[in-house]
């Protein structure tokens, strides 16, 4: 199996665990992790490394994200989400539409979110879910993330044990470590009625999508399995030149590389990925007059 950057459409009810597990069954080789997480309910975009790329997931950007959510005004619940217990249930009829819009145009921009409680964030050493779910308190400290879109795609009124919510279906362009679940308690909380994501879905990270050749749902439940030839695998240059500057190399740069030795190199961009013959050989940093390793990936 070649070495390379995988796109999968993750499937609601998996954890991203689970899908390197199948993955590595499906490819033949246990040298597969995975970018970032996906909460089990979600669906989308989780970005996979095969082989020697697993060495770069650590070092590509992936600090910007879409995503498209329902989130539901009228209820709350524990986890921010559907799956946890309702703590309030005042419903949400008659809300008006400019002052759901002045609400979340307040959210745009560089803020201080609080992540939701039942997250994998550590406190103490421990996971907050963990504590969550012993019944501990759990104050997590508020972070800067920035949100460059917050868009109401649409809505709909619905019915939670006879009371009126209503579901709003948007789109948001948000920073690494944006929880949405937060943005929609913190939206509800503002409203007066409460709220929480019912459907989540990423769309992009980075420059990774849904638009380019990915592994899909179905792919991962079919049995049998698809051959792991048919798995979209993007090239480690191909990853390279959408996340890096990139600087061509010559046969003996390419052989001083492959020692870890430094270079006689002026690079503009820490760190830069050095490419020869179209494969991907290491990512390098400025150092002085030169240029020494980053990571040597030959």
């Amino acid at each position: 199996m070649s070495d390379g950057l995988v796109v999968v459409d993750k499937p609601s009810g998996w954890t991203s665990h689970q899908v390197v597990g199948r993955l590595r069954r499906l490819l033949g080789t246990r040298k597969v992790g995975h970018a970032g997480t996906l909460d089990p309910m979600a669906t989308g975009v989780l970005v996979v490394g095969v082989n020697r790329a697993t060495r770069l997931l650590g070092h590509i950007s992936l600090t910007t994200k879409s995503y498209t959510a329902t989130i539901r005004l009228g209820q709350s619940t524990v986890t921010d989400d559907a799956e946890g217990e309702t703590l309030s249930l005042p419903g949400a009829e008659g809300i008006d539409p400019q002052r759901l819009a002045e609400a979340m145009a307040r959210y745009l921009g560089t803020i201080v979110q609080v992540p939701s409680a039942v997250s994998a964030i550590k406190v103490n050493g421990q996971r907050a879910y963990a504590r969550v779910r012993r019944g501990e308190s759990v104050d997590l400290a508020g972070r800067e993330v920035t949100i460059t879109r917050y868009e109401l795609l649409g809505s709909a009124a619905a019915e939670v044990d006879g009371i009126p919510v209503l579901d709003l279906e948007v789109a948001v362009d948000c920073s690494s470590g944006t929880y949405i679940r937060a943005l929609a308690r913190d939206l509800g909380h503002d409203l007066g009625v409460g709220g929480h994501v019912t459907a989540l879905r990423r769309l992009r990270v980075g420059g990774f999508s849904l638009e380019e050749p990915h592994v899909t749902p179905s792919d991962l439940l079919a049995d049998p399995a698809p051959t792991p030839g048919l798995v979209p695998l993007i090239s480690m240059a191909e990853v390279a030149r959408r996340s890096f500057d990139v600087v061509e190399v010559d046969d003996d740069q390419a052989r001083d590389i492959g020692f870890g030795r430094p270079l006689a190199l002026s690079l503009t961009a820490s760190p830069t990925a050095l490419i020869h013959a179209n494969e991907l050989l290491a990512l390098y940093r400025s150092e002085g007059e030169g240029a020494v390793a980053v990571a040597v990936l030959t």
